[in-house]
């Protein structure tokens, strides 16, 4: 990974489309336990509710295990303790400075780079879990969770964030394409209110969260044994990985 241990990692929850799609879709995941899969299906084909007000207020985020760290072009050998196989296409800021209390107007100072995150997350778990509304545990942390690459793009490269072309392929289908242009909080402002009577070190990592449609929670399919993920943005690049089963 081009920061194989950053100082911290951050995760947003920044696409109104994914926080809505992904609450269905661990509902769905919640109901199929007990009604099998055409209670699934009946979750899955439920409206989307509005966005609770809080996305809106604040820039909500989670910090996660910044030890368990991977890079492009390995593979994730996934949890014993879960069957269901998810991945998430995000993009994300590395900070270049420390500082508290950054100033919004200024905060584009305090980005080193860009580069690309594949949160892989045990969906099973990690439904179960946020019943206890403490957030994601064992969902989010095991050995190779968190990948970032290919490498970290300069600003002056990447010239606009928040217009950059995104698609998930699996086993080269593709599987869903965006835009990041709909981020509600943007890296500035999610810098300033983390950083409110608080450092944020160079070298940490922020992520932006999941883009709409670009995980199999919110369309409904998800991973394999021996799948292969790539996850493109534009101006970035692709981060390509693989997820076995270790009881395959």
């Amino acid at each position: 990974a081009p920061v194989p241990r950053p100082r911290q990692m951050r995760d947003g929850m920044s696409f109104a489309l994914h926080i809505l799609q992904s609450a269905r879709g661990a509902r769905a995941i919640n109901a199929r336990a007990p009604g099998g899969d055409e209670a699934y299906k009946a979750v899955m084909s439920e409206p989307l509710g509005e966005l609770a007000p809080v996305y809106r207020r604040l820039p909500i985020y989670y910090i996660t295990n910044r030890m368990v760290v991977r890079g492009p072009e390995t593979s994730v050998r996934w949890p014993r303790y879960s069957k269901v196989m998810d991945y998430e296409l995000e993009f994300g800021i590395v900070t270049r400075r420390t500082a508290t209390n950054i100033n919004t107007a200024r905060g584009h100072e305090h980005i080193f780079g860009y580069t690309i995150f594949n949160d892989f997350s045990a969906r099973d778990i990690q439904s179960v879990e946020m019943e206890g509304r403490l957030g994601p545990a064992k969902g989010k942390s095991f050995d190779g969770a968190n990948v970032l690459g290919p490498w970290i793009v300069t600003p002056d490269e990447i010239g606009d964030p928040t217009n950059l072309a995104v698609e998930v392929r699996v086993n080269g289908e593709t599987r869903a394409r965006g835009v990041t242009k709909d981020m509600l909080f943007s890296f500035p402002e999610i810098l300033a209110h983390a950083s409110q009577d608080e450092t944020i070190f160079a070298g940490e990592f922020f992520g932006s969260g999941t883009v709409g449609n670009c995980c199999g929670l919110e369309t409904g399919r998800f991973l394999e044994h021996g799948d292969t993920i790539e996850l493109q943005v534009e101006k970035i690049g692709v981060l390509r990985n693989r997820v076995e089963r270790q009881d395959a």
